[in-house]
């Protein structure tokens, strides 16, 4: 069973009791996980040469994205809903979620044979919608509603309080975090050297607050790190104020972890046992999930990569050690793949756009093309629209470089040149609005 422990939390005005997962319930959990009708795989920790290369440290990959839905968010999932009452089971069960954790909830209804509600943002898309329904079968309805998370959240409280529904949350409860602990248990158990370090992802904090707790544990000397993307870091923020914190706004694209505000019991538990919790640009997420395919024809979505990312920020501490990274999930959309090597582009210094003001007069892109150009450097994007009563007429233009150092030559020569330019790359906002 769990417990609530008193340690110390300050939010402000008085030190309240906080639940933490006891290793027991941990490991009760792994039985039930270990059931048949779960569904859920005991994933394999693999070495991984390159990275251990890289950064002269022994590199392991715990491979949740190879769970049967793809992500590791089905362990939180079943051990909840297999925990519940035959009579609550009976009334079914509710979430809301457009993403893995949807998925989770419907395959375990499925395994289990209950029925299971899930509410699902409108605009979710269609390639998500079919999975949890492919998931779920006859078990599952899919009610998609409002705009945003949050309006679906809403409506999927508002069903449970009406019909005696379970809700079933996708961080914030004992028993989905006693089930994301599950994979620290796996780690240690097949991890044959003392663990230094291990890096994980973190969204709403269940999987992180289930690992830390089993580390703290059973393996207390490992130094556990926490990883939001740098759009989102809710738990950072949390923690450097001391107080559970809703973030106005966030960007949204590691959507396995973009949230605005983690749960209060993970926050709790991130805050006690975590060693350090860093933030990696969006940018860096996209290189790393370009990387890990074509140097492992390992596939993972953003808050998959997100653990990995990571490494670069640790590269004199972890040499040498043993580091285990938790590849969190697979489920990404093929057409993200344009957008993601964008990202990595632009992080990396190989993409560059600019509005430039054109002379309007035959000649002038060509003198642009010849003169401006570095040898290896490629006009990827270009816009133009004459206009008839202008000596100028602007264009949007990107540039494609071999190497990042080539950029300051490129700007020497647009200054030499006189080249009226923009530089957009600083204006993220402006960017987005144009290409």
């Amino acid at each position: 069973m769990s417990i609530l422990s008193s340690l110390n939390h300050t939010n402000g005005t008085h030190t309240a009791p906080i639940f933490m997962p006891r290793i027991d319930a941990v490991k009760a959990a792994a039985i039930r996980l270990r059931s048949p009708s779960s569904g859920v795989r005991q994933t394999p920790l693999e070495f991984n040469a390159n990275l251990s290369e890289e950064f002269g440290a022994n590199i392991f990959l715990k491979r949740e994205d190879l769970q049967i839905v793809r992500s590791y968010k089905i362990r939180g999932a079943y051990n909840k809903i297999a925990s519940l009452s035959a009579d609550v089971l009976a009334r079914g069960v509710v979430c809301a979620s457009a993403g893995n954790h949807a998925q989770g909830v419907a395959y375990s209804c499925n395994k289990l044979q209950i029925h299971g509600k899930i509410f699902m943002p409108a605009p979710t898309p269609n390639q998500k919608v079919r999975q949890v329904r492919m998931f779920g079968k006859e078990f599952v309805d899919v009610v998609l509603t409002g705009d945003t998370f949050d309006d679906a959240y809403r409506e999927a409280v508002a069903d449970c309080d009406h019909y005696g529904k379970t809700f079933i949350h996708p961080f914030d409860d004992e028993k989905v975090i006693e089930g994301q602990g599950t994979v620290g248990l796996e780690i240690l158990e097949d991890c044959t050297e003392p663990i230094d370090f291990l890096f994980m992802p973190i969204g709403g904090g269940g999987l992180a607050s289930g690992v830390s707790s089993v580390f703290k544990t059973l393996h207390p000397r490992t130094k556990l790190i926490g990883v939001e993307p740098e759009g989102a870091p809710a738990m950072c923020v949390s923690i450097k104020n001391g107080v559970n914190t809703t973030l106005e706004t966030i960007d949204k694209f590691v959507d396995g972890a973009a949230v605005k505000r983690v749960g209060d019991l993970t926050f709790a538990i991130c805050k006690e046992l975590l060693d350090d919790v860093t933030t990696v640009p969006e940018g860096k997420i996209c290189t790393t999930i370009l990387r890990l395919y074509n140097e492992e024809a390992i596939v993972v979505e953003p808050a998959g990569a997100l653990s990995i990312a990571a490494l670069s920020l640790y590269a004199e501490e972890i040499r040498g050690k043993n580091v285990v990274c938790i590849v969190s999930g697979s489920n990404n959309d093929i057409t993200r793949t344009e957008e993601i090597k964008e990202r990595s582009m632009l992080y990396e210094g190989l993409k560059h756009y600019f509005i430039i003001r054109f002379p309007q007069r035959a000649g002038a892109l060509r003198e642009f093309v010849s003169n401006v150009l570095g040898a290896t450097d490629d006009i990827a994007y270009f816009q133009y629209s004459k206009k008839t009563s202008r000596e100028q007429g602007p264009a949007i233009v990107g540039v494609e470089l071999q190497r990042r150092e080539d950029f300051d030559g490129l700007i020497e020569r647009l200054q030499t040149y006189n080249v009226a330019y923009e530089y957009l790359n600083d204006r993220p906002t402006l960017l987005q609005y144009l290409v």
